[in-house]
């Protein structure tokens, strides 16, 4: 069964020669509606990825251009049975019911390997943001991690990591003050170091303020995750050999 729209769904397209998928590294993508089950073979990382909207082409997708009421089996799914469930035979629009709505059947291996790049993409996020109150210096990741191990913190790999920051920091507080928190930073790199300094600068937060002086200096009021205050010390410190000037302005 093959649907004459792919374009219309599935905009990101491989380059010539891109195999399908292997069945061997397929799952199980299903969805049950009005008591019938359909059921297609995908890359389990595209089709999660699929599923928070990032779009990919049916070749690089399925593992068989086919929508089954039982994939184990090698059982096809009646079009007349897909035209009065899912509305449509066209495979595109198919396989996006299925994605969206449906439930895709990792394996415990890859359920796992993706269950700890989320949980290392939260870490990240609530390190980068965040402070002790207590001291007023940035939270570690091995610190976060510990906090989220005690408090018995679940990721769901299937939501965004930045959905999940609220959750997580609701339950390791009682173990980790943490408070999100931004600073305004006065910046001054000399002539020597600037033009270097002026594209990472960027990269640690939002410039809001910038101008050079009549010497060539650089001098930038930016705003930045508290949690990056170390690093960008030693960021700036490295580049311009200890001469750059910070102040944190209140």
């Amino acid at each position: 069964m093959r649907g004459g729209r792919f374009g219309a769904l599935f905009l990101v397209f491989p380059p010539v020669g891109t195999k399908m998928v292997s069945l061997d590294k397929a799952v199980v993508a299903r969805l049950k509606v009005g008591g019938e089950t359909f059921e297609i073979l995908v890359d389990p990382y595209l089709a999660v990825e699929y599923k928070k909207g990032t779009k990919a082409s049916l070749e690089q997708l399925l593992g068989a251009e086919e929508v089954f009421r039982d994939a184990s089996a090698g059982k096809k799914a009646a079009e007349e049975v897909m035209k009065k469930a899912l509305g449509t035979i066209d495979l595109a629009e198919a396989v996006d019911k299925i994605l969206t709505k449906g439930e895709i059947q990792l394996t415990t291996e890859q359920r796992k390997e993706m269950l700890e790049e989320k949980r290392k993409q939260v870490i990240a996020l609530i390190s980068r943001n965040s402070i002790n109150p207590q001291t007023n210096a940035p939270n570690p990741p091995a610190r976060i991690e510990s906090a989220m191990e005690e408090a018995r913190v679940d990721i769901d790999p299937f939501k965004g990591a930045q959905e999940q920051v609220d959750h997580v920091v609701k339950l390791i507080r009682p173990i980790l003050p943490i408070r999100f928190e931004t600073l305004n930073m006065a910046v001054k790199i000399p002539a020597t170091y600037a033009g270097n300094a002026h594209r990472v600068i960027k990269e640690f937060g939002t410039v809001k303020k910038e101008e050079w002086s009549s010497a060539g200096d650089l001098l930038t009021m930016l705003e930045m995750p508290a949690g990056l205050q170390d690093e960008f010390y030693n960021k700036m410190n490295s580049l311009t050999h200890g001469e750059v000037k910070i102040k944190i302005i209140k």
